[in-house]
């Protein structure tokens, strides 16, 4: 199995990235992406948790550098159904109770409407995203358009498993100006939920 290295990540969110955004856009286009992912939120946690390609994907934030970068890493990749013990380190991911379980394995659809949507502590936000990647300096750089529950908002990220390339390229595109805000952050913003 090849070795997980955990990538440095800068991202800002926000409605357009002015000269930052142009900077970004002299650079040739690499991939379109479209992806339609469910995030969970919990009151309790902020590891990054999110369905996408009906696949359980859960990241945890690692370490934060002097510079403020976040290095996440990734925990699982789980496909439906699920069932114990996945189910338990999903709910620990959220430091959330697990309810008392009704069956052996949940679907997809069984899990978000039994198990997620009646949690006190935990909130889906479906978010619909057209990412538009480049490679600067070696950096995978991303523009993306955004819908977080159909409300659009955008998103720039610079992503390496190099800190000091990522700050580098950050600085060069003019991006240092705007706060470096991860997915779990501006999610729980848009729903009026606790950063904890």
């Amino acid at each position: 199995m090849a070795e997980i290295i955990a990538r440095w990540e800068w991202r800002t969110f926000g409605e357009a990235f002015g000269e930052a955004e142009k900077n970004i856009l002299s650079f040739p286009e690499d991939k379109v992406r479209n992806s339609s992912e469910v995030y969970i939120l919990s009151k309790k946690s902020m590891d990054n948790t999110k369905i996408r390609d009906t696949l359980m994907d859960i990241k945890t934030l690692r370490q934060v550098n002097a510079d403020l970068l976040e290095q996440w890493f990734p925990v699982m990749k789980a496909g439906f159904p699920l069932a114990l013990p996945v189910l338990n380190d999903v709910f620990m991911a959220w430091k959330a109770a697990l309810p008392a379980l009704k069956r052996e394995a949940y679907s997809y659809e069984e899990f978000l409407g039994e198990l997620v949507s009646p949690h006190a502590d935990l909130r889906m936000v479906r978010v619909e995203k057209e990412r538009h990647g480049f490679m600067i300096n070696g950096c995978i750089v991303e523009i993306a358009d955004l819908k977080f529950d159909g409300r659009p908002i955008r998103t720039v990220a610079v992503e390496m498993e190099d800190p000091d390339a990522v700050m580098r390229t950050v600085r060069q595109l003019g991006l240092d100006g705007f706060e470096n805000v991860n997915y779990l952050k501006a999610l729980k913003r848009s729903v009026g939920m606790d950063i904890v």
